[in-house]
């Protein structure tokens, strides 16, 4: 038996040194393969992702190429080289690497499906007059919501700051997007977000396959619990049901997707609609109630809007000019979003960077960009970049800020919070007088397991007093 074992692990030892012959060549990035055969830096890159390759930089400059997992990634971190990773749709390929995270997380397989016409459908629900009537929805849920959380409308409530928006913008935007203006026959949100909070907990180690017996187990009810709660979805056909979620399905079924794989997508969209909303307005609300400044001058912005005649001008679109708040929120997500943008080397490439230097990439290796470490940390394009300035992304004189330089080049990329697109920021009303419960309270610590799926997430949270805002 002894013997057995041995050979196993001398065969295994051969195995790893076999696959851990790679070298650098000519013109290639630099190589860091780690220390552990095949596993390579897996472990600290899904540690604190930021951390390590932070140090990886200041160890190999803007480009280099380490092993995770058997897997060789390249990773580029020079902005302004950017857009020959993200503009390149025939040697780098965005939908395997997708393919792969949709069947991890969502056990979900969409051999037929096609992005591009997803996108073009998706596009004419939320943008324009679409976009206008879900703010709207969207508003009025949230107001529902809250009197239904304030039993005494002149009593202060108590909860965290990351409890609280989470499950509110949750709820309020599962009833936008999933149920509609419907009053009937309505999945119940709470259960809904109750479920759909112990899928995200487990989502990162989906992601990375790293999921223990027990948690193995977990994942696989809960996500089953969420099929069966947004099976209705985008079934009904009167005015009242989900527009865009009619029109998902039946692009599903188009493409040849039976009703079980149309709920599994389902769960893909809750996620992509409703993940990163309530931990950006976690922090964006942490960030102001922690800087009485910033706050102080996002209110003097809003009570000027306020002023203003509601007859002439409805109040969603006196908010589309607020300078000073979107400037806030820029800010918010520079120092909290923080995603990954990854391509699947299909054929051989030369990656021509900024600065005029050219390197070799090999096929069926990943290359990564992150963003977060540059620009949207990095000293030399912001000031102080750990620091929460609400007026960075403003001029001197009040204007929108679109100036920022590296090298003494200016850049096209000086904040990526979505990655290589872009999205709109649904509503900007606040609906509840909200405090600190300890005035000098300061921002919890960012759980590090998280970068590069989004908007980040607190370890910890900030504890909170709230009541409904009076209407007049």
């Amino acid at each position: 038996m002894i013997w057995t074992i041995l050979l196993i692990v001398q065969g295994i030892l051969i195995l790893f040194i076999l696959v851990s012959k790679r070298s650098r060549s000519e013109k290639e990035p630099p190589l860091d393969k780690g220390v552990i055969p095949w596993l390579g830096h897996a472990l600290e890159f899904g540690r604190d992702a930021s951390k390590f390759l932070t140090r990886m930089k200041v160890k190999h400059g803007d480009i280099f190429t380490v092993r995770v997992a058997g897997r060789y990634v390249t990773v580029l971190l020079d902005p302004s080289s950017y857009d020959a990773v993200i503009e390149d749709s025939v040697s780098l390929d965005f939908t395997r690497y997708a393919q792969v995270l949709m069947d991890r997380i969502f056990s979900l397989r969409l051999p037929h499906h096609n992005p591009a016409v997803e996108k073009a459908m998706m596009k004419q629900h939320f943008e324009g007059e679409s976009l206008s009537c879900l703010s709207s929805t969207m508003h009025c849920h949230l107001q529902s919501l809250l009197l239904q959380a304030c039993h005494n409308q002149t009593d202060w409530n108590t909860d965290g700051l990351f409890s609280f928006c989470y499950s509110l913008l949750f709820r309020a935007g599962y009833l936008t997007h999933f149920e509609g203006e419907q009053k009937s026959n309505r999945t119940d949100p709470i259960a809904v977000y109750a479920e759909y909070r112990k899928f995200d907990n487990l989502l990162t180690k989906m992601a990375r396959t790293m999921l223990k017996p027990e948690e193995k187990r977990t994942a696989h009810s809960v996500r089953v619990r969420l099929w069966d709660l947004l099976a209705p979805a985008g079934l009904g056909k009167g005015s009242g049901s989900s527009t865009w979620l009619r029109c998902y399905r039946h692009l599903l079924q188009e493409e040849g997707a039976d009703e079980e794989t149309q709920r599994r997508a389902l769960l893909l969209q809750l996620w992509a609609t409703q993940g990163n909303v309530g931990p950006a307005a976690f922090w964006l609300l942490g960030f102001l109630l922690t800087n009485p400044e910033a706050m102080r001058a996002v209110k003097k912005e809003f009570s000027k809007i306020s002023g203003q005649d509601s007859a002439q001008c409805p109040l969603l679109d006196r908010l589309q000019h607020t300078p000073v708040f979107d400037s806030a929120l820029e800010e918010t997500l520079r120092l909290s979003a923080a995603p990954f943008i990854t391509r699947e080397v299909v054929q051989a490439k030369t990656l021509h960077m900024a600065d005029g230097q050219e390197y070799k990439l090999r096929s069926g290796d990943r290359v990564c960009l992150f963003p977060f470490i540059s620009p949207q940390m990095d000293p030399e394009i912001h000031q102080e970049p750990q620091r929460f300035k609400y007026d960075r992304f403003l001029n001197q004189e009040g204007s929108v800020k679109k100036d920022f330089f590296k090298g003494g080049r200016r850049l096209k990329y000086y904040t990526m919070p979505w990655g290589a697109g872009t999205n709109g920021c649904v509503g900007k009303l606040s609906e509840c007088s909200l405090w600190l419960c300890d005035p000098e309270a300061q921002m919890p610590e960012v759980n590090s397991s998280r970068y590069g799926f989004g908007m980040l997430q607190p370890e910890g949270d900030l504890a909170i007093r709230y009541k409904p805002r009076r209407s007049h």
